[in-house]
């Protein structure tokens, strides 16, 4: 009788622990918007909306569901990889040489201790700011207090060729180094911290988002997206539908990619991978 009760047990055990096996997962698209006349080259959201700088045409649009647009904001000169906060949006105009919030108070230039050369990304946590110096190969990075400064040209460690976009999390600065094919990893000092995506034979790592525990980076040239862990090892390669991505964001559990030449908002869903 205690025999059977003992394997009685072991087996419930089994079974509760089947039940919660981890079960692997990956991305896969489930949905493409197409964006008519819309070229985009950075996504943010707003209260949910998504919005979209279209750098070919000097503005940002807000979209709905369908991919139409229901708002504007003209006037621009070459918005690139924008972010928000709350309801503020920050702007980078890589023509003009400054970033500009835009909220319902109005339209403001960000106003900096140093001059910018084509900023190209610009991220925004908390009261930290952080922008991608394009032309100047560095980043300008605001604790909260102070700004300071830190890269240069060159492929050395910590060094960049035309970094393109940013993105700041709890105590890291992630950055798309876009010529030297990588993505690089700093403190909130601008010490060098780790790189990741050198031996992927990417050609032009032009936008980054950091989620949770997975890090999305866009391969311009070679039609795809790759996706890390946090420790640089490659986790998977999104290809379907995609044509020259620029920017990337989770949004409600979804993945959206968006297509610079084509102009497509491409949609992915995680779901368990068939064996």
């Amino acid at each position: 009788m205690r025999q059977s009760i003992i394997i009685l047990i072991g087996l419930v055990f089994a079974s509760a622990c089947k039940e919660k096996e981890i079960v692997p997962k990956e991305w896969v698209l489930s949905k493409t918007i197409q964006l008519d006349g819309v070229n985009p080259i950075g996504l943010s959201q707003v209260n949910g909306a998504i919005w979209l700088s279209d750098g070919d045409h000097n503005r940002l649009v807000k979209i709905d569901k369908e991919g139409q647009i229901t708002e504007t904001i003209d006037s621009l000169d070459r918005p690139m990889h924008i972010d928000a906060i709350e309801e503020t949006l920050f702007i980078p105009q890589y023509g003009k040489d400054v970033v500009e919030t835009v909220d319902k108070k109005g339209r403001f230039v960000m106003q900096l201790t140093d001059s910018l050369d084509a900023p190209a990304g610009v991220s925004v946590f908390n009261n930290e700011r952080a922008i991608a110096d394009f032309y100047n190969n560095r980043i300008l990075y605001f604790d909260g207090v102070n700004w300071i400064s830190f890269g240069k040209e060159g492929k050395a460690q910590g060094e960049f060729y035309y970094p393109t976009d940013v993105q700041i999390t709890n105590d890291k600065i992630w950055v798309a180094d876009a010529y030297n094919n990588r993505v690089q990893v700093f403190d909130k000092k601008g010490g060098f911290v780790q790189m990741m995506g050198q031996d992927e034979k990417m050609n032009a790592a032009t936008g980054i988002f950091v989620a949770e525990k997975e890090v999305f980076v866009t391969d311009f040239e070679n039609d795809r997206v790759l996706v890390f862990d946090k420790a640089g090892k490659l986790l998977q390669v999104l290809r379907d539908q995609i044509e020259k991505p620029t920017d990337m964001m989770l949004k409600d559990k979804k993945l959206y990619v968006i297509n610079y030449r084509n102009g497509k908002l491409n949609v992915f869903d995680k779901q368990p991978i068939e064996k």
